[in-house]
């Protein structure tokens, strides 16, 4: 039988997996943090390790770095979870000795289960090892391990069951997956409660050191929600999710970096993502048409930061220097972002949205400014003209992308519930962050 060991700080994330390991006919145990799992991988002498990179006391970098280190390891199949948006962590994963790296937002279990196997069965062909016998029958899951558990994204699972005998392993994917869902949804609530406390108490935090601690806090739980989201298939949630983890990450990496427009992005993300719960009961995730971005500003440098932090959420876009000719593409074309820098010459920001305000296919695309321009004149000025937000120079790239991600997910959210009833209220601590 091989033996995998899984290194998740995540419980509910690992028995998961655990389950579907063992039903495969392997052995499988699980260490919830990274010094946990590198003493662990000494003592259980795994056949491979499923790692997640963001882990508590030692991070999944540190651990490939000193399992490759020893000599009985340097050949060991490492499959790595990585956040989509921290590509400097997902380098040094590769750069460490990573075999394989999937990103936890968009993986499903049936996807872990097949690279699993290939990189088992790389591993025994490059050492000349033979064949493995097939793996033994399924066993059921080993009972869940007792640890603290660090997400409220779900109620515990239940051990997972043998599929029917006349399903194809096409339904019983679907079918367990959709097991998960349902359990998944019916802690909804209670996660979003949770972050939306975190969020009351990050506004009101008055010294560094709490604000520090909310931070860390928050990032733990929409790491949690992200590992989730993407398990049960819920693309949009897991997507949204995603990237506010890597914001969060970097907030808490850099406390600089907490002021007014973080906090406010933080809130509109937290905000959203009440939103796709509600839509996480009504639809499965379908493939999206690549959104269709337009982004104006004079200044080089500025208008290649905005489409890189784009780049980063996978949001194409076109860029322009000139108002009059982006106003020209806004009359022949539909977009679903606009982002204006203010100070331009010929025409400003400010009459640009005007001006397109006017065109029947743009009376509602969302219009966000970036400028360094952020008292509270320039602010009445943008709600004016008809703008939907703004963000300030300088602006982190994940910030920006956050951003962007709200605005082209909640238009999908809106085209397709056009029949539904309008979308609540931004809850007050949304509402308390984007007036500090």
């Amino acid at each position: 039988m091989k033996k995998i060991l899984i290194i998740e700080d995540d419980q509910i994330v690992a028995n998961i997996y655990r389950n579907k390991f063992s039903l495969e006919g392997y052995g499988v145990e699980i260490a919830l943090d990274g010094e946990a799992g590198l003493e662990l991988s000494r003592t259980f002498r795994p056949d491979a390790i499923v790692l997640d990179l963001m882990l508590p006391k030692m991070s999944g970098v540190e651990v490939l770095k000193r399992l490759r280190s020893q000599p009985e390891f340097q050949a060991l199949p490492v499959l790595v979870f990585s956040n989509t948006y921290l590509a400097n962590m997902v380098q040094e994963a590769w750069k460490a000795g990573a075999t394989k790296c999937l990103s936890k937002a968009s993986c499903s279990p049936k996807q872990v289960i097949e690279a699993m196997k290939n990189m088992l069965a790389n591993a025994q062909t490059a050492g000349g090892a033979p064949a493995s016998p097939e793996p033994e029958a399924p066993k059921a899951p080993a009972a869940p391990v007792s640890a603290p558990v660090n997400s409220e994204s779900v109620p515990p699972p239940q051990p997972a069951r043998e599929p029917s005998p006349t399903l194809t392993t096409q339904d019983a994917d679907a079918e367990f997956q959709a097991d998960l869902r349902s359990s998944f949804i019916e802690g909804l609530p209670g996660t979003l409660a949770t972050l939306r406390g975190l969020l009351q108490m990050l506004v009101k935090a008055e010294n560094e050191m709490v604000r520090l601690k909310v931070v860390q806090d928050l990032y733990r739980r929409i790491h949690a929600l992200t590992g989730n989201a993407g398990l049960t298939g819920l693309g949009e949630i897991a997507q949204m999710s995603d990237a506010l983890e890597a914001l969060l990450k970097e907030l808490y990496e850099k406390p600089k970096n907490i002021n007014r427009s973080t906090l406010r992005t933080v809130a509109l993300a937290i905000d959203f993502l009440g939103l796709l719960f509600d839509r996480g009961r009504l639809t499965d995730r379908a493939e999206q048409p690549q959104a269709n971005i337009l982004v104006v500003d004079d200044e080089p440098i500025s208008r290649r930061a905005i489409t890189y932090s784009l780049e980063k959420a996978k949001l194409k876009s076109v860029n322009v220097e000139d108002p009059q000719l982006a106003y020209t593409l806004l009359t022949e074309n539909a977009f679903d972002l606009v982002f204006l820098d203010v100070d331009m010459p010929g025409m400003n920001g400010y009459e640009l949205c005007a001006k397109l305000r006017k065109l029947a296919h743009h009376k509602k695309t969302p219009v966000v400014f970036v400028t360094s321009l952020t008292d509270f004149e320039s602010r009445t000025n943008s709600t004016m003209s008809g703008g939907n937000d703004f963000i300030a120079k300088p602006f982190l790239f994940i910030e920006l992308a956050v951003r962007a991600l709200v605005y082209v997910l909640r238009g999908r959210l809106q085209a397709g519930h056009k029949a539904h009833k309008p979308a609540p209220a931004p809850h007050p601590a949304a509402a308390a962050a984007a007036a500090a």
